[in-house]
C-alpha cells in the first residue's frame, strides 16, 4: 500500500531538532523513518466531531504529529459528555467543543495546525469544507452526516475512516471506492426509518468503548498517510467489550451501489433532511392523527391545578432509578402494547421519555388503540430537569 499523498509534497520539508526528539520513538521503527514523519506533517485530516470517537482521534493524531487537523463541531461541553469525551474537561462545560479540543490539542503539540469549522456538516457546506483535506474520519454518531461523509468522500476522492459506536459494540473500517474498497453505501445503501435505531444519548454507551475504536480509525489514518501496513479497506473489523472480542468481516463494493457503482443514481449532495428519511416519516405522519405536544411549563401547571391527570413515563425501570417526575406512572415503552388495558381511554394522558422521542412513538400506539386525549412532552425528562426542578439529576 502506498501513501495517499503526493510524495513531492515532502521534497522540501524538514523537522526541527524539537520534532525530531518529540516523534524519535516514530523516526527509529524501519516502517516509519523520517520519511514517513514528514509524511505526516504534511497531511492535512478532517475530523468530523470532537466527541467520543473524535477525542482519541484527535489526541492520537495530534501527538503523532499530524501537520493539520480540521475539526467540525457545533456543540458545546456538557457534564453527559465527560464519561467519555477526553478531549474535555469538567472546566470546559459550556464552551464550544471544538475551542476545548483545540486548547487542549496545542498543549499536547503546538507544532500542529488546528482548522475550526464551528458549523453543522450540512449538505450545503460538505464540499467546501473536505477539498482541502487529504483523509476525513468519521467520528460522528447520527445517520445523516455519516451518509454525507461517505458521499462527499466518494465525490472528492478521499479516504472515509468510519467507526461507530453503541453501549458495549464498536466497529471501523475504511471506505474507499477510489483505492478499490467499498463505500458505506455498499454496506448501508439506504438509512434506516428515524427513530429506528437509538442514539448513545439514548442506548447509552461504555465510556471506555469509544477510546478503543477512535485509536482503531486514528491507526487506520496513520497507516493510509504514511503508506504502510494493510488498511482496512474492504474489512471491517467489530468490536464486542463483554466478550472481549474481535471479528473481521468482508465487505465488497457493491456494483450497483447508488454513489460508487457502475451506474450511480446519486450523482450531488443529497439535502441533509432527505438522506433520513424524513420525508417519509412527515408523510406517514400527515396520514396519521395529529401528534399534540405539550411544553414541560404547560405540564407544570396543569399537574399543579389539580386536575386529574395520568403522567405516563415511558423508560426503561434502570433509567425510571436515576431520574423520574413526581407522580409519573412507568410503562416501558416495549411493554405498552400489552399493558395499554391498565389505561382509561376517558383520562388525559401526558407521555414523557428522556427526550420526546420514545414518548412520540407511545402517543401514536395508544392514538392506534383508540385512545384521544394523548400529549407528548416536548423534551422529556431532561427539559423538566432544565427548566422545571434541577434537582431532578440529568443523565
Amino acid at each position: 500500500m502506498s501513501s495517499i499523498l503526493d510524495p513531492k509534497r515532502c521534497d522540501s520539508v524538514e523537522l526541527s531538532n524539537d520534532e525530531i526528539a518529540r516523534y524519535s520513538r516514530h523516526l527509529i521503527m524501519p516502517e516509519v523513518t523520517l520519511e514517513g514523519q514528514k509524511k505526516l506533517k504534511v497531511a492535512r485530516v478532517l475530523c468530523i466531531g470532537t466527541g467520543g470517537l473524535g477525542s482519541p482521534i484527535a489526541l492520537y493524531l495530534a501527538a503523532a504529529g499530524v501537520g493539520c487537523l480540521g475539526l467540525v463541531d457545533f456543540d458545546v461541553v456538557d457534564y453527559s459528555n465527560l464519561q467519555r469525551q477526553i478531549l474535555h474537561g469538567t472546566k470546559d462545560v459550556g464552551r464550544k467543543k471544538i475551542n476545548s479540543a483545540r486548547d487542549r490539542i496545542k498543549d499536547i503539540n503546538p507544532n500542529v495546525q488546528v482548522v475550526l469549522h464551528d458549523t453543522l456538516f450540512h449538505s450545503s457546506n460538505a464540499l467546501e469544507i473536505v477539498k482541502d483535506y487529504d483523509l476525513v474520519i468519521d467520528g460522528t454518531d447520527n445517520f445523516p452526516t455519516r451518509y454525507l461523509s461517505n458521499d462527499v468522500c466518494v465525490f472528492l476522492k478521499k479516504p472515509n475512516v468510519y467507526g461507530s459506536i453503541f453501549r458495549f459494540e464498536g466497529q471501523s473500517t475504511v471506505f474507499a471506492p477510489h483505492l478499490g474498497g467499498p463505500c458505506y453505501r455498499c454496506l448501508f445503501p439506504e438509512p434506516p426509518p428515524p427513530g429506528m435505531v437509538p442514539s448513545c444519548a439514548e442506548g447509552g454507551v461504555l465510556g471506555v468503548l469509544p477510546g478503543l475504536i477512535g485509536i482503531l480509525q486514528a491507526i487506520e489514518c496513520v497507516k493510509l498517510l504514511m503508506g504502510i501496513g494493510e488498511p482496512l479497506i474492504g474489512r471491517l473489523m467489530h468490536f464486542d467489550a463483554l466478550k472481549m472480542k474481535f471479528r473481521e468481516f468482508k465487505v465488497r463494493k457493491d456494483p450497483s451501489c447508488p454513489v460508487c457503482g457502475e451506474h450511480p443514481s446519486i450523482t450531488e449532495l443529497i439535502d441533509y433532511d432527505q438522506f433520513c428519511g424524513i420525508p417519509q416519516a412527515k408523510a406517514a405522519e400527515e396520514a396519521a392523527p395529529p401528534l399534540r405536544e405539550v411544553s414541560v411549563e404547560a405540564l407544570k401547571r396543569k399537574l399543579d391545578s389539580g386536575t386529574p391527570v395520568t403522567l405516563l413515563d415511558v423508560r426503561e425501570p434502570y433509567e425510571y432509578d436515576i431520574a423520574r417526575i413526581p407522580g409519573a406512572r412507568l410503562i416501558p415503552l416495549g411493554d405498552l402494547a400489552s399493558r395499554m388495558n391498565e389505561l382509561d381511554t376517558a383520562d388525559e394522558i401526558y407521555i414523557h421519555c428522556k427526550m420526546g422521542g420514545r414518548s412520540a412513538t407511545a402517543v401514536r400506539q395508544l392514538q392506534d388503540a383508540g385512545f384521544s386525549k394523548l400529549f407528548n412532552v416536548e423534551g422529556g425528562i431532561l427539559a423538566w430537569s432544565e427548566r422545571i426542578d434541577p434537582s431532578v439529576p440529568k443523565y
